[in-house]
């Protein structure tokens, strides 16, 4: 049944794309139908210290993207190599629900949630910073999940954008020394010890975020200068 998948993915792409043309971030949302990533500004043959990364993370109030909200974002940039600290920024979201027991990992309460950032200008904000830039996640399917959801309600389309995830890079890592990975061995926390890194508090998304960019870097320097953009997919 090959054939019917790439034929379903043919006809997504073209639904998509004649539709993105028209949609407020249309340049920006079709930026990933091309699985090469082969665009104007970001190719897979670019030298990674040459690539720009927005490095994120989320907080939600659930693992179920379909029951949860985003409660918080966090972003950083990578630039020439070197984490962009003046590009920090965290925003809290307006909860449409209480976080329930979820406020126990994050220490999000709904009084604070209740001053918090409409969903659309951060999203707004977020996609105008990725504009030319690969995204970056520990663990992106959750993030993207929730990202996704946010763009298809706001634009009617999901956010197709290059994505490095430094959880898959360290899981490729690891495995190429013994056969399987053990419980907890891919943490964001985990993964830095093996590098070095120091301690950071978790499940801050502007913390988190700078733990995960500060990852990144540490696995660009352990696979060598002349790594390139598509060793890391």
């Amino acid at each position: 049944m090959l054939w019917f998948h790439l034929l379903s993915l043919q006809f997504q792409q073209k639904f998509y794309l004649r539709y993105l043309e028209q949609s407020r971030y249309g340049h920006l949302l079709k930026h990933c139908w091309d699985e090469s990533f082969d665009t104007k500004n970001i190719k897979p043959s670019m030298r990674c210290d040459d690539v720009e990364f927005l490095v994120a993370d989320l907080e939600m109030s659930s693992l179920d993207s379909r029951e949860g909200e985003i409660l918080s974002v966090g972003w950083v940039v990578i630039k020439n190599g070197k984490i962009q600290l003046s590009s920090a920024e965290h925003h809290l979201l307006k909860a449409k629900k209480t976080v329930g027991q979820s406020a126990v990992i994050h220490n999000l309460r709904d009084c604070e949630l209740q001053q918090g950032k409409n969903i659309m200008f951060v999203v707004d904000r977020f996609l105008a910073l990725a504009a030319g830039k690969v995204l970056v996640f520990h663990h992106s399917p959750l993030d993207m999940a929730y990202l996704n959801k946010a763009s298809i309600e706001l634009f009617s389309s999901p956010m197709l954008l290059p994505v490095v995830d430094t959880l898959e890079i360290e899981k490729q890592k690891v495995l190429r020394h013994k056969d399987q990975v053990e419980h907890g061995e891919l943490r964001l926390a985990e993964c830095r010890s093996r590098y070095n890194l120091p301690a950071y508090p978790a499940h801050n998304a502007l913390m988190d975020a700078l733990s995960a960019a500060e990852l990144l870097l540490a696995q660009l320097d352990y696979k060598g200068r002349d790594v390139r953009l598509r060793d890391l997919f």
